[in-house]
């Protein structure tokens, strides 16, 4: 049971991974650990054991299919903001129904830009910590907007990530992703097509969205979505759904 003393619930410290799992198996489990471990290090969280972690999360699902998200947080202990007295990290796993993007996936999404800059902090660039309220005020726009979704930049003007995607542009003739040096989530499913050399890491600028002939949208549920338009442009569908099922193919046999 969570307390109200934990620290993830009072000040959101900690980190988190939103994992698919498929088959019955946890997709792309070492790319999330990856993440995880990292976000430990950087925090300062205490050392977790990966194969301890492992098993809980295995022992959490209940569906061949569903989504299944593992917290590790500071939890109880210290004062104030302070850290010194905390217990050790606390890990946290449960599931939920997997989202339906079947849709998405064959019709692809508009995208638009949004107003809000995200905040640079290059000490959590990357990581998926549990402080999500920019992320919720960014969520909140795409919600009261016409598109489906809205890349954000960060105020710097580089190019950052969608509210819930990162995003992936074919731009003079390759894929490329933005660097994330001072915002964003490094997302699993951008970490592996990065692996597999099937895209490369740009520094771009929020004006260079406008140069893409083709855009997709990537996460660990999805897993991809194709971007069919983003603001007034129409996009190369059929490249990006290329891509996509690409993508798909490989998972499915990995």
């Amino acid at each position: 049971m969570l307390s109200f003393s934990n620290r993830a619930f009072q000040y959101g410290d900690g980190a988190f991974t939103t994992i698919r799992v498929s088959r019955g198996h946890l997709q792309l489990w070492p790319l999330h650990w990856q993440r995880l471990a990292l976000s430990a290090r950087r925090l300062g969280l205490a050392a977790v054991d990966q194969q301890q972690v492992y098993q809980q999360a295995l022992a959490a699902i209940s569906a061949d299919e569903q989504v299944l998200k593992i917290l590790l947080c500071r939890g109880a202990g210290g004062r104030g903001y302070g850290t010194t007295g905390c217990q050790g990290t606390e890990v946290f796993c449960w599931t939920a129904v997997l989202p339906d993007y079947q849709s998405w996936q064959q019709q692809g999404v508009s995208v638009g830009l949004a107003a809000m800059q995200l905040s640079v902090q290059p000490l959590l660039a990357g990581l998926k910590h549990c402080s999500r309220l920019e992320t919720i005020l960014l969520k909140r726009e795409v919600e009261q907007s016409d598109c489906d979704e809205l890349l954000a930049g960060d105020s710097q003007g580089l190019l950052v990530e969608a509210s819930a995607a990162n995003v992936c542009l074919f731009i003079d003739g390759e894929w490329v992703t933005p660097e994330l040096p001072n915002a964003g989530v490094a997302g699993v499913m951008r970490q592996c097509l990065l692996d597999l050399g099937w895209c490369q890491q740009a520094r771009l600028g929020v004006g260079d969205a406008h140069r893409a002939s083709a855009m997709l949208l990537t996460n660990s549920l999805m897993p991809a979505v194709p971007v069919r338009q983003y603001q007034q442009t129409q996009l190369d569908l059929a490249r990006s759904q290329a891509l996509a099922q690409r993508l798909v193919h490989y998972l499915q046999n990995h």
